[in-house]
């Protein structure tokens, strides 16, 4: 996202005249544009021209795929999958990592998440382990959910990884000194892990899936990822009223 010292600063009048309110129901039913809200919102008491360009960029891109949403495919199966990462460099400015995770039941996507962290970590490891933490809480919740429901999973739910620093500190059952400033997290991980109640594993930087929630990207891998997050055209008698209208003309202070 752009420095917001090296633009002027836009009324914050102009942005809510200017952006219609139906962007937020598009944003949230749409996973692509999950980073880009998040990075955006940071600026939304002090906007910047070049805060409200990115705006543009991307209520441009939700009028244009507001065809598109996405599918869920039943399976013969029951299972829950998460994927998470953190962005340990993203903010300059107050140096805090922005984690995201993606939880599948099945091969649907049912959870997404793009947000700075509220803590600044010292490592990246720390970093991932508390976004480890985040997606674990939403698997064992969604885990008690189904079960409640009276549909059990027919295996142990999986959390994969890209950091083996990460794995190794939650496969550790000896506390040391790097772990006491997540040593919470710490405990509630591996006390799902030895309960059983779940499994991390490794997978490789380019099948993470939530890597693409906390970092920019290029249009290639954006349309790699629509495949991966299940964002499909939908038909047309699902499709619905969704109407997004854009003036691009907005003032300055």
């Amino acid at each position: 996202m752009d420095d917001p010292r090296s633009s002027t600063t836009v009324s914050e009048n102009s942005v809510r005249k200017q952006s219609h309110p139906g962007r937020n129901a598009s944003s949230f039913a749409n996973p692509l544009v999950a980073p880009f809200v998040n990075g955006l919102s940071q600026f939304q008491q002090s906007p910047t021209t070049s805060n409200w360009q990115s705006l543009k960029r991307v209520l441009h891109y939700l009028e244009g795929s507001a065809a598109h949403g996405l599918s869920f495919k039943p399976g013969s199966t029951l299972h829950l999958a998460g994927y998470f990462d953190a962005n340990r460099t993203s903010s300059s400015e107050d140096r805090k990592s922005i984690a995201g995770y993606a939880v599948y039941f099945g091969a649907n996507l049912v959870l997404w998440l793009s947000k700075k962290q509220r803590v600044v970590s010292r490592s990246s490891a720390k970093s991932e382990y508390r976004a480890l933490a985040n997606v674990a809480a939403e698997i064992i919740w969604l885990r008690s959910l189904l079960s409640e429901l009276h549909f059990p999973l027919h295996s142990t739910p999986i959390v994969w990884c890209d950091n083996l620093s990460t794995i190794a500190l939650a496969r550790n059952l000896v506390f040391h000194a790097r772990t006491k400033h997540v040593e919470i997290d710490v405990h509630y991980i591996r006390d799902q892990v030895l309960q059983g109640k779940l499994s991390v594993h490794h997978v490789l930087t380019h099948d993470q899936v939530a890597y693409y929630l906390t970092k920019a990207f290029s249009s290639h891998p954006f349309h790699c990822l629509k495949a991966k997050l299940e964002v499909v055209l939908l038909p047309l008698r699902l499709r619905g009223m969704q109407v997004l209208t854009i003036n691009t003309n907005v003032q300055d202070n």
